[in-house]
């Protein structure tokens, strides 16, 4: 079976094509960055206004990559929610209608659904039971996996995620928009010692998170602080020491709790270096696994799109001709398909 994959849930439009039998034949992506630069973060009705644009050519595009035409596509998925609702409606409404104008079933995926099953685009791809830390600009979860659409969500934050927090303290810091991957990268450059941040929710038992209050501690510390290049260097960095710190800290309680022994790290902060380097070694330590997504499927992107519809559709799932789409939309409640992978 061969699944178009539509991704239009905030500022990225993402398109695939993945086979059920050969696995990834086409990737395209559109970054709206230069789009919303100038504004210091995403404004939705440009970011939907980007995706009417985008959208059509990049599905010709990856069909052109895939050297395929739309009678070899056998369904399609999109992305139904969680996100920005205009950006979700582009995405379902031309999903919907070309799977009605190709003839062809469409099935609503959900976002994080996306992201928690992207390792499995990887050669080497977890099995379940697993744990999953999904950590992004809009989620931060601790969620146990038995199978696709078997999750438990075990923790999330209660106020600022964890990408959140790192674009808000880069926002304090004068770093340009996207500010996270910019404030990872200063953070290198710091020096450790200068500062000592708190390490919030990890002195109480509960697998839950809270960021806001470094935001706050941040913009506390810059303010006392001044603000040379290797001052902020050194706050990036024990910033940066701060969440990953929490994050390793709460993966750990979850594993212990569980007994399980795998973990999955999805969602675009899961491309942060010294996150992978703390969690790899960890897993290490207690004689455990832990996977991650490449760098490009850890952003937003149309291949875990198509890969997790593609597990729906052919456990016979699809959704009728109404366009629905759920900005808000708990992954707990998802359903378990008849089938699994």
């Amino acid at each position: 079976m061969r699944v178009l994959g539509i991704e239009t849930s905030c500022d990225e439009t993402g398109i695939a094509i993945y086979d059920t039998e050969q696995g990834l034949l086409a990737h395209q992506l559109y970054s709206q960055v230069k789009l919303h630069a100038d504004y210091g973060g995403v404004v939705p009705e440009l970011a939907s206004r980007d995706h009417v644009r985008k959208t059509l050519p990049l599905i010709q595009a990856a069909l052109t990559e895939a050297k395929l035409t739309s009678a070899d596509i056998d369904g399609i998925a999109y992305t139904a929610g969680p996100g920005l609702v205009g950006a979700l409606l582009v995405g379902a409404c031309i999903g919907r209608s070309l799977a009605l104008g190709w003839q062809v079933p469409a099935v609503a995926v959900h976002h994080m659904e996306g992201h928690l099953l992207a390792p499995m685009l990887e050669p080497e791809a977890p099995d379940f039971p697993f744990i999953a830390l999904l950590v992004s600009g809009g989620h931060t979860q601790l969620v146990r996996v038995d199978g696709i659409g078997r999750y438990q969500l075990l923790g999330e934050s209660v106020d600022d995620a964890a990408g959140e927090a790192f674009d808000k303290t880069a926002k304090l810091m004068g770093l340009d928009y996207p500010g996270g991957p910019r404030l990872a990268a200063l953070a290198e450059q710091g020096e450790a010692g200068h500062y000592k941040f708190p390490r919030p929710m990890t002195d109480r038992p509960g697998l839950d998170f809270s960021f806001s209050g470094l935001k706050t501690f941040a913009a506390n510390t810059i303010a006392d602080a001044g603000a040379d290049e290797q001052t902020r260097a050194n706050i990036a960095r024990a910033f940066q020491e701060a969440v990953v710190d929490t994050l390793v800290i709460k993966c750990r309680r979850a594993l212990r709790e569980t007994g399980l022994k795998r973990l999955v790290v999805a969602g675009g902060v899961s491309a942060n270096k010294e996150l992978r380097r703390q969690l790899q070694a960890f897993a290490e330590q207690i004689g455990g696994q832990v996977f991650f997504p490449r760098p490009e499927f850890c952003t937003d992107n149309g291949a875990m799109i198509a890969f997790a519809g593609a597990q729906r559709l052919a456990a016979g799932e699809q959704v009728g001709t109404a366009v629905k789409t759920f900005p808000r939309w708990p992954l707990e409640q998802l359903a378990e398909p008849k089938l699994s992978i």
